[in-house]
């Protein structure tokens, strides 16, 4: 089975959220795919997505890359999401 990059992103953010008590994420409600965009938004700024300057060349490429693959997937899945950091990347 071809897992999305978008349910690789979201399966991450869920058991990194379970370590701390929170509810999973789903791509079936409106407002979990908001809360994702959220979270894709904040990834995407440049000091996360380089990590305050610790990742640099192909591996920052690589990230970036990943991020807005899953921002592209989340906006085709629901184009009313809102996402700041990805805009310009649909």
């Amino acid at each position: 089975m071809n897992i999305s990059t978008l349910e690789q992103y979201v399966d991450q953010k869920n058991r990194w959220g379970a370590l701390f008590g929170s509810k999973p994420l789903s791509l079936l409600n409106s407002q979990d795919r908001q809360a994702i965009a959220d979270s894709l938004d904040s990834d995407l700024s440049p000091e996360n997505v380089s990590c305050d300057g610790e990742i640099q060349g192909r591996a920052l490429i690589q990230k970036r890359n990943y991020l807005i693959r899953a921002a592209r997937e989340l906006h085709s899945i629901d184009p009313s999401v809102r996402m700041y950091e990805a805009e310009g990347w649909f």
